[in-house]
Protein backbone atom coordinates (compact mmCIF):
# COMPACT_ATOMS: atom_id res chain seq x y z
CA UNK A 1 0.00 0.00 0.00
CA UNK A 2 2.85 2.07 1.01
CA UNK A 3 4.57 1.39 -2.63
CA UNK A 4 1.27 2.28 -4.51
CA UNK A 5 1.23 5.79 -2.29
CA UNK A 6 4.45 6.66 -2.74
CA UNK A 7 4.40 5.54 -6.78
CA UNK A 8 1.41 7.87 -7.21
CA UNK A 9 3.45 10.64 -5.37
CA UNK A 10 6.53 10.58 -7.82
CA UNK A 11 4.27 10.50 -11.20
CA UNK A 12 2.39 13.63 -10.03
CA UNK A 13 5.56 15.08 -9.20
CA UNK A 14 7.11 13.55 -12.38
CA UNK A 15 4.51 15.22 -14.08
CA UNK A 16 4.45 18.79 -12.36
CA UNK A 17 8.42 18.64 -13.80
CA UNK A 18 7.43 18.05 -17.02
CA UNK A 19 5.02 21.26 -16.95
CA UNK A 20 7.54 23.19 -15.52
CA UNK A 21 10.03 22.39 -17.91
CA UNK A 22 7.63 23.13 -20.91
CA UNK A 23 7.04 26.55 -19.35
CA UNK A 24 10.80 27.47 -19.04
CA UNK A 25 11.08 25.72 -22.67
CA UNK A 26 9.69 29.81 -23.82
CA UNK A 27 11.77 31.17 -20.99
CA UNK A 28 15.16 29.47 -22.75
CA UNK A 29 14.16 30.58 -26.53
CA UNK A 30 13.51 27.18 -27.21
CA UNK A 31 17.22 26.16 -27.12
CA UNK A 32 17.51 22.44 -28.51
CA UNK A 33 19.11 21.27 -25.53
CA UNK A 34 16.30 22.12 -23.25
CA UNK A 35 13.64 20.87 -25.51
CA UNK A 36 15.73 17.24 -25.49
CA UNK A 37 16.01 17.65 -21.57
CA UNK A 38 11.77 18.15 -21.59
CA UNK A 39 10.93 15.49 -24.19
CA UNK A 40 13.33 13.62 -21.50
CA UNK A 41 11.09 14.70 -18.94
CA UNK A 42 8.21 13.75 -20.57
CA UNK A 43 9.06 10.08 -21.50
CA UNK A 44 9.95 9.42 -17.90
CA UNK A 45 6.54 10.42 -16.55
CA UNK A 46 4.83 8.33 -19.18
CA UNK A 47 7.20 5.05 -18.30
CA UNK A 48 6.42 6.03 -14.38
CA UNK A 49 3.04 5.86 -15.64
CA UNK A 50 3.09 2.45 -17.56
CA UNK A 51 5.29 1.07 -14.67
CA UNK A 52 1.56 1.67 -12.42
CA UNK A 53 -0.54 -0.11 -14.84
CA UNK A 54 0.33 -3.52 -13.18
CA UNK A 55 -0.92 -1.97 -10.17
CA UNK A 56 -4.47 -0.52 -11.28
CA UNK A 57 -5.05 -3.34 -14.42
CA UNK A 58 -4.22 -6.64 -15.56
CA UNK A 59 -1.65 -5.41 -17.85
CA UNK A 60 1.46 -7.64 -17.49
CA UNK A 61 5.24 -5.63 -17.20
CA UNK A 62 6.09 -7.96 -20.38
CA UNK A 63 3.70 -6.92 -22.27
CA UNK A 64 5.23 -3.36 -23.16
CA UNK A 65 9.24 -4.90 -22.38
CA UNK A 66 10.26 -3.82 -25.60
CA UNK A 67 8.30 -0.53 -25.47
CA UNK A 68 9.57 0.17 -22.03
CA UNK A 69 13.12 -0.17 -22.79
CA UNK A 70 12.72 1.87 -26.45
CA UNK A 71 11.33 4.66 -24.02
CA UNK A 72 14.27 4.44 -21.56
CA UNK A 73 17.21 4.45 -24.43
CA UNK A 74 15.65 7.39 -26.08
CA UNK A 75 15.00 8.92 -22.48
CA UNK A 76 18.85 8.11 -21.68
CA UNK A 77 19.78 9.85 -24.90
CA UNK A 78 17.42 12.86 -24.30
CA UNK A 79 19.34 13.56 -21.35
CA UNK A 80 22.68 12.78 -21.98
CA UNK A 81 22.61 14.94 -25.60
CA UNK A 82 20.59 18.09 -23.33
CA UNK A 83 23.03 17.74 -20.34
CA UNK A 84 25.91 18.05 -22.84
CA UNK A 85 24.38 20.84 -25.23
CA UNK A 86 23.08 22.88 -21.86
CA UNK A 87 25.85 25.55 -21.59
CA UNK A 88 24.44 26.93 -24.57
CA UNK A 89 22.02 28.14 -21.94
CA UNK A 90 24.33 28.98 -19.43
CA UNK A 91 26.20 30.91 -22.07
CA UNK A 92 23.71 32.95 -23.35
CA UNK A 93 22.17 33.49 -19.84
CA UNK A 94 25.68 35.28 -18.74
CA UNK A 95 24.85 37.03 -22.39
CA UNK A 96 21.90 38.72 -20.60
CA UNK A 97 23.51 39.38 -16.99
CA UNK A 98 26.31 40.76 -18.63
CA UNK A 99 23.93 42.83 -21.17
CA UNK A 100 22.01 43.93 -18.21
CA UNK A 101 25.18 44.91 -16.08
CA UNK A 102 26.48 47.31 -19.08
CA UNK A 103 23.11 48.82 -19.06
CA UNK A 104 22.96 49.74 -15.95
CA UNK A 105 26.55 50.52 -15.62
CA UNK A 106 26.02 53.30 -18.27
CA UNK A 107 22.68 54.06 -17.08
CA UNK A 108 24.36 55.18 -13.90
CA UNK A 109 27.14 56.76 -15.52
CA UNK A 110 24.70 59.06 -17.54
CA UNK A 111 22.89 60.16 -14.08
CA UNK A 112 26.57 61.13 -12.77
CA UNK A 113 27.94 62.77 -15.82
CA UNK A 114 24.72 64.75 -16.17
CA UNK A 115 24.93 65.59 -12.42
CA UNK A 116 28.16 67.05 -13.00
CA UNK A 117 27.28 68.66 -16.09
CA UNK A 118 24.29 70.44 -14.03
CA UNK A 119 26.82 71.22 -11.15
CA UNK A 120 29.57 72.88 -13.57
CA UNK A 121 26.38 75.10 -15.59
CA UNK A 122 25.04 75.87 -12.25
CA UNK A 123 28.37 77.38 -10.88
CA UNK A 124 29.20 78.79 -13.96
CA UNK A 125 25.83 80.90 -14.55
CA UNK A 126 26.37 81.91 -10.16
CA UNK A 127 29.92 82.76 -11.31
CA UNK A 128 29.80 84.55 -14.20
CA UNK A 129 26.29 86.10 -13.80
CA UNK A 130 25.56 87.11 -10.37
CA UNK A 131 29.05 87.25 -9.42
CA UNK A 132 29.68 90.69 -11.93
CA UNK A 133 26.08 92.14 -10.90
CA UNK A 134 27.29 92.20 -6.93
CA UNK A 135 30.63 93.35 -7.83
CA UNK A 136 29.16 96.54 -9.86
CA UNK A 137 27.12 96.54 -6.71
CA UNK A 138 29.95 96.41 -4.07
CA UNK A 139 31.93 99.20 -6.68
CA UNK A 140 28.52 101.54 -6.04
CA UNK A 141 28.56 100.87 -2.61
CA UNK A 142 32.40 102.01 -2.49
CA UNK A 143 31.53 105.08 -3.93
CA UNK A 144 29.18 106.26 -1.90
CA UNK A 145 31.16 105.65 1.13
CA UNK A 146 33.72 108.19 -0.44
CA UNK A 147 31.39 110.81 -0.43
CA UNK A 148 30.34 113.22 2.85
CA UNK A 149 27.50 111.99 4.95
CA UNK A 150 26.33 112.10 7.98
CA UNK A 151 27.01 109.52 10.53
CA UNK A 152 23.72 107.56 10.01
CA UNK A 153 24.07 107.10 6.53
CA UNK A 154 27.75 106.22 6.78
CA UNK A 155 26.50 103.52 8.81
CA UNK A 156 24.10 102.14 6.81
CA UNK A 157 26.68 102.45 3.91
CA UNK A 158 29.26 100.60 5.58
CA UNK A 159 26.75 97.36 6.69
CA UNK A 160 25.78 97.67 3.12
CA UNK A 161 29.09 97.19 1.99
CA UNK A 162 29.93 94.66 4.65
CA UNK A 163 26.46 92.48 3.29
CA UNK A 164 27.28 92.49 -0.14
CA UNK A 165 31.17 91.17 0.60
CA UNK A 166 29.53 88.68 2.61
CA UNK A 167 27.27 87.74 -0.39
CA UNK A 168 30.20 87.04 -2.66
CA UNK A 169 32.21 85.48 -0.18
CA UNK A 170 29.14 82.58 0.14
CA UNK A 171 28.48 83.13 -3.97
CA UNK A 172 32.12 82.00 -4.18
CA UNK A 173 32.08 78.90 -1.76
CA UNK A 174 28.71 77.92 -3.36
CA UNK A 175 30.24 78.06 -6.86
CA UNK A 176 33.36 76.46 -5.66
CA UNK A 177 31.04 73.54 -3.82
CA UNK A 178 29.38 72.88 -7.02
CA UNK A 179 32.16 72.70 -9.44
CA UNK A 180 35.66 73.25 -7.96
CA UNK A 181 37.98 75.09 -9.89
CA UNK A 182 40.70 73.71 -7.94
CA UNK A 183 39.63 69.83 -8.99
CA UNK A 184 39.47 71.04 -12.73
CA UNK A 185 42.61 72.71 -12.71
CA UNK A 186 44.87 71.32 -9.65
CA UNK A 187 43.30 67.58 -9.37
CA UNK A 188 42.50 65.78 -6.35
CA UNK A 189 44.60 65.73 -3.61
CA UNK A 190 45.06 69.65 -4.30
CA UNK A 191 40.73 70.11 -3.93
CA UNK A 192 40.36 67.83 -1.07
CA UNK A 193 43.69 69.66 0.80
CA UNK A 194 41.60 73.10 0.47
CA UNK A 195 38.36 71.25 1.40
CA UNK A 196 39.65 70.07 4.55
CA UNK A 197 41.73 73.77 4.82
CA UNK A 198 38.33 75.32 5.28
CA UNK A 199 36.99 73.13 7.45
CA UNK A 200 40.08 72.91 9.82
CA UNK A 201 39.65 76.71 10.36
CA UNK A 202 36.78 75.99 12.50
CA UNK A 203 38.61 74.25 14.68
CA UNK A 204 35.71 71.83 15.63
CA UNK A 205 37.14 68.99 13.96
CA UNK A 206 40.52 67.92 12.33
CA UNK A 207 40.82 66.84 8.93
CA UNK A 208 44.50 65.33 8.52
CA UNK A 209 44.99 64.12 4.77
CA UNK A 210 48.28 62.42 3.99
CA UNK A 211 48.87 61.25 0.30
CA UNK A 212 52.17 60.07 -1.82
CA UNK A 213 50.54 61.51 -5.24
CA UNK A 214 51.54 65.19 -4.86
CA UNK A 215 50.06 66.76 -8.19
CA UNK A 216 49.30 63.60 -10.36
CA UNK A 217 46.44 64.00 -12.24
CA UNK A 218 44.07 61.61 -13.13
CA UNK A 219 40.93 60.43 -15.62
CA UNK A 220 38.24 63.36 -14.85
CA UNK A 221 35.39 60.32 -13.70
CA UNK A 222 38.34 59.07 -11.02
CA UNK A 223 39.18 62.49 -9.59
CA UNK A 224 35.57 63.44 -9.37
CA UNK A 225 33.89 60.54 -7.90
CA UNK A 226 36.75 60.16 -5.52
CA UNK A 227 36.07 63.63 -4.24
CA UNK A 228 32.20 63.58 -4.34
CA UNK A 229 32.54 60.68 -2.26
CA UNK A 230 35.56 61.45 0.27
CA UNK A 231 33.68 65.17 0.87
CA UNK A 232 30.58 63.38 1.40
CA UNK A 233 32.06 61.25 3.81
CA UNK A 234 33.45 64.45 5.97
CA UNK A 235 30.01 65.87 5.75
CA UNK A 236 28.54 62.61 7.29
CA UNK A 237 31.28 62.86 9.96
CA UNK A 238 30.33 66.15 10.57
CA UNK A 239 26.53 65.90 11.03
CA UNK A 240 25.98 62.86 12.36
CA UNK A 241 29.20 61.00 14.06
CA UNK A 242 30.01 64.20 16.74
CA UNK A 243 34.17 63.19 16.01
CA UNK A 244 37.38 65.37 16.95
CA UNK A 245 39.46 64.01 14.21
CA UNK A 246 39.26 62.51 11.06
CA UNK A 247 42.46 60.72 8.88
CA UNK A 248 42.51 60.17 5.51
CA UNK A 249 44.85 58.33 3.33
CA UNK A 250 45.27 58.54 -0.63
CA UNK A 251 48.02 56.17 -1.88
CA UNK A 252 48.74 54.55 -5.71
CA UNK A 253 49.12 51.44 -5.77
CA UNK A 254 49.89 49.98 -8.90
CA UNK A 255 46.65 50.70 -11.14
CA UNK A 256 44.80 51.19 -8.41
CA UNK A 257 43.60 54.46 -5.91
CA UNK A 258 43.45 53.31 -2.89
CA UNK A 259 41.67 55.53 -0.32
CA UNK A 260 41.48 54.69 3.34
CA UNK A 261 38.74 57.16 5.53
CA UNK A 262 38.95 57.04 9.15
CA UNK A 263 36.87 59.24 12.13
CA UNK A 264 36.82 58.66 15.57
CA UNK A 265 33.13 59.62 16.14
CA UNK A 266 30.47 57.62 17.72
CA UNK A 267 29.78 55.23 14.58
CA UNK A 268 26.18 53.68 13.76
CA UNK A 269 24.83 50.49 13.09
CA UNK A 270 25.48 49.63 9.58
CA UNK A 271 23.08 46.36 9.65
CA UNK A 272 20.19 49.48 9.59
CA UNK A 273 22.09 51.30 6.73
CA UNK A 274 22.87 48.85 4.73
CA UNK A 275 18.67 47.46 4.73
CA UNK A 276 17.83 51.42 3.26
CA UNK A 277 20.64 53.44 2.35
CA UNK A 278 18.90 55.59 0.25
CA UNK A 279 17.06 56.46 3.55
CA UNK A 280 19.29 56.57 6.04
CA UNK A 281 20.19 60.32 5.45
CA UNK A 282 24.10 59.39 5.09
CA UNK A 283 24.16 59.33 1.35
CA UNK A 284 25.46 56.21 0.86
CA UNK A 285 23.30 55.34 -1.62
CA UNK A 286 25.50 58.13 -3.67
CA UNK A 287 28.77 56.81 -2.29
CA UNK A 288 28.32 53.38 -3.27
CA UNK A 289 26.70 54.68 -6.83
CA UNK A 290 29.45 56.91 -7.50
CA UNK A 291 32.09 53.90 -7.07
CA UNK A 292 30.54 51.34 -8.73
CA UNK A 293 29.90 53.88 -11.93
CA UNK A 294 34.15 53.39 -12.07
CA UNK A 295 33.61 49.40 -11.20
CA UNK A 296 35.39 50.30 -8.09
CA UNK A 297 35.56 48.37 -4.44
CA UNK A 298 34.50 49.91 -1.38
CA UNK A 299 33.75 48.77 2.42
CA UNK A 300 32.46 50.63 5.22
CA UNK A 301 32.93 49.18 8.61
CA UNK A 302 31.17 50.92 11.41
CA UNK A 303 29.65 50.28 15.37
CA UNK A 304 28.36 52.25 17.71
CA UNK A 305 31.37 54.29 20.06
CA UNK A 306 33.96 53.07 17.74
CA UNK A 307 34.40 55.29 14.82
CA UNK A 308 33.50 54.71 11.07
CA UNK A 309 36.57 53.26 8.64
CA UNK A 310 36.02 53.53 4.76
CA UNK A 311 38.39 51.78 2.46
CA UNK A 312 38.26 52.53 -0.90
CA UNK A 313 39.99 50.85 -4.15
CA UNK A 314 38.91 52.46 -7.75
CA UNK A 315 41.21 51.54 -11.23
CA UNK A 316 43.34 54.73 -12.31
CA UNK A 317 41.73 54.65 -15.51
CA UNK A 318 38.07 54.62 -15.17
CA UNK A 319 36.01 52.77 -17.96
CA UNK A 320 34.00 55.18 -18.20
CA UNK A 321 34.75 59.36 -18.35
CA UNK A 322 33.05 62.15 -16.82
CA UNK A 323 32.81 64.63 -20.04
CA UNK A 324 33.90 68.34 -18.85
Amino acid sequence: MILKILFVIAIILQFFAVWVAIKLTRVTKYNFSWVLLTIGFILMAIMRLVEFLPYVSTIKPQDYREIFVWGGVITSLAFAIGVFMIQKIFKYMKKVEDSRRLTEKMFLNTIIQTEEKERKRFAKDLHDGLGPLLSSVKMSVSSLAQMKQDDASREIVENTELVINEAIKSLKEISDNLSPHILNNFGLVRALNNFSNKINIAKTIRINLISDLKDERFESNVEVALYRVICELINNTIKHAQAKKIDIQITRENEFLSVVYKDDGKGFDMSKVLEKPASSGMGFSNIYSRINSLKGEISIESEPRKGTVAIIKVLINGEYSIET
